[in-house]
């Protein structure tokens, strides 16, 4: 059993899902989404995969998205660039991996409803006030690990590092010419 393996018991693992019927395409229908209360940290580490999803789709949405999950900082042009570079730029299926489903055989293609399937582990908690979560993708071979924060003032949870969902996904088949 490896460390991120939801059937291995001992190592402290809590695995959740994340469902939801439909994927908001505007940041008012995000912020009308029960989970956008952001209090609970795996619906905020999942609308994270929907924010860069719909960066995908409408770059000026999705950053919108991001900058209501990234609490009281925006997300910087660091951030802004990193998604250009390595991500959504030719790239749109990165996003897509983490919705259930979605594998390099179906292009991406994620299962409805949508699901994000997210684990917490022993470690996960070991700095007050943060939360490190993995959030599993049909395109890679372990989970991706997504930072939150705690604002305590509101009891909710930001997503303030999220770069690492966005590399390591492999290529879909449509789009791989070794396939």
């Amino acid at each position: 059993m490896g460390i991120f393996d939801p059937n291995n018991n001992n190592a402290g693992q809590t695995v959740k899902e994340i469902v939801l019927s439909s994927l908001p395409t505007t940041l008012s229908q995000m912020q009308a989404m029960p989970e956008a209360a952001l209090t609970d940290p795996y619906a905020t580490a999942a609308l994270t995969v929907v924010a860069l999803n719909e960066y995908s789709i409408d770059k000026e949405i999705g950053k919108q998205m991001l900058d209501l999950l990234n609490g009281p900082d925006n997300v910087s042009n660091f951030d802004e660039q990193f998604m250009k570079d390595r991500a959504m730029d030719g790239h749109d299926y990165i996003a897509r991996s983490y919705f259930k489903g979605a594998t390099p055989d179906n292009n991406y293609t994620p299962d409805k409803p949508y699901t994000v399937k997210i684990m917490e582990n022993s470690h996960s908690r070991d700095s007050e006030g943060y939360l490190i979560l993995w959030i599993y993708s049909g395109g890679a071979d372990s989970p991706r690990e997504i930072q939150l924060r705690l604002k305590p003032s509101t009891n909710q949870w930001f997503a303030t590092g999220w770069r690492g969902l966005l590399t390591g996904i492999r290529t879909p088949k449509a789009a791989d010419p070794w396939a």
